[in-house]
This record gives C-alpha cells, sequence and structure tokens, in this order.
C-alpha cells in the first residue's frame, strides 16, 4: 500500500459529502456509498463470525472472503475499475459444493437458529442480501460489473451451507420451521 495514513480525520466530510478512491467527491447518501457501506458492514460481520471457533476450512474459505470483499468494495470505489472477476465466483461455487456435499439432504425450511457460530452466519448472510439489494439499486443509475452482483449472490448460499455445516460441527440439530406453531 503506498498511501499510509497518518491522520484519521481530514474534516473533508464535515459537509455531507465522501471521497471516492478515484478522487472525486459524492453525497454520503449516494446509492455508490450505500453500496459500499453494505459490502463493509458484511465484511465486519463475518470478522465477527470468525472470533468464534471454527473448522480450520470453515475458518480459512471465510479468511479469502473478507478479503474478496475488500477487493470487490474497492471496485465500487473506483467506478470503471475491475477488480472482481467470474474466478471469484467459481471459489465460492466450489466452497459450495465440498460444504454441502457433507450435509444431509434439506427437505424442510430452517430458522436461522442452533450454535451461535450458526446464528451469526446466518446474520452474515442476511447483510450479504442486503449489499445485494444496494448493489441491485446501484445499477439503476450507474453501471456496476455483473461479478460483483453474482460474487454476492454465490456468498449468500455459501453462508447459509456454512450456517448447516457449523450446526453439524457443533453436534446440534437444525431448527425446522412448522408452520402454524406458536407458542406463548
Amino acid at each position: 500500500m503506498s498511501n499510509r495514513l497518518t491522520r484519521i480525520y481530514t474534516r473533508t466530510g464535515d459537509a455531507g459529502t465522501t471521497g471516492l478512491a478515484d478522487g472525486s467527491r459524492i453525497a454520503k447518501d449516494a446509492p455508490r456509498i450505500d453500496a459500499i457501506g453494505g459490502v463493509d458492514e458484511l465484511n465486519s460481520v463475518i470478522g465477527v463470525l470468525m472470533c468464534e471457533d471454527l473448522p480450520p476450512a470453515i475458518r480459512a474459505c471465510l479468511d479469502g472472503v473478507q478479503h474478496d470483499l475488500f477487493d470487490l468494495g474497492g471496485e465500487l470505489s473506483v467506478p470503471g475499475h475491475a477488480i472482481m472477476s467470474e474466478t471469484h465466483s467459481k471459489r465460492l461455487e466450489q466452497a459450495l459444493d465440498a460444504f454441502n456435499a457433507d450435509l444431509p439432504p434439506l427437505k424442510d425450511f430452517i430458522l436461522p437458529a442452533g450454535s451461535r457460530a450458526a446464528s451469526l452466519a446466518h446474520v452474515a448472510r442476511t447483510v450479504c442480501r442486503r449489499a445485494e439489494r444496494a448493489i441491485v439499486t446501484l445499477t439503476k443509475t450507474d453501471q456496476v460489473a455483473p461479478p460483483l452482483l453474482q460474487y454476492l449472490n454465490r456468498l449468500s448460499d455459501l453462508l447459509f451451507v456454512l450456517s448447516r455445516t457449523l450446526n453439524l460441527h457443533a453436534g446440534g440439530d437444525e431448527v425446522f420451521w412448522q408452520q402454524g406453531k406458536h407458542r406463548v
């Protein structure tokens, strides 16, 4: 990294704008900034998940995902600059296939519950979907390379499979949805 921050505050955002990596400035509530923020939030939630006791294969996978998400955010920060490619999504598909191979077939809907790690994976999945929606909104006004949406779509699927894997790893059962079940 060629630039080091020697001072964290710059005061340049005090009027409600922020700088993109290409040097341009836009409103802090612009769709592009919302999308960047969604990806940043997702990366942070995955960081919280990684504080849990995870199997080494899941930890390694999520470590790679965090680096990918930084790249994805970087691409959003420099309009027109491509970083992400279909290769990133292919890696997620390979991980999905590997983790899913050890799971029992899913015959019912499951609730986002179970072990703490599995529940955090579900939180990450929902934050991923929100980031994906923010990028879809961005596509209405700006051009966004298809690999970004493809990656987040695969990542939400991976996080679902990881939640199931983490429940299995914890020795717990998945919590299946029961229509009409009410407890008082």
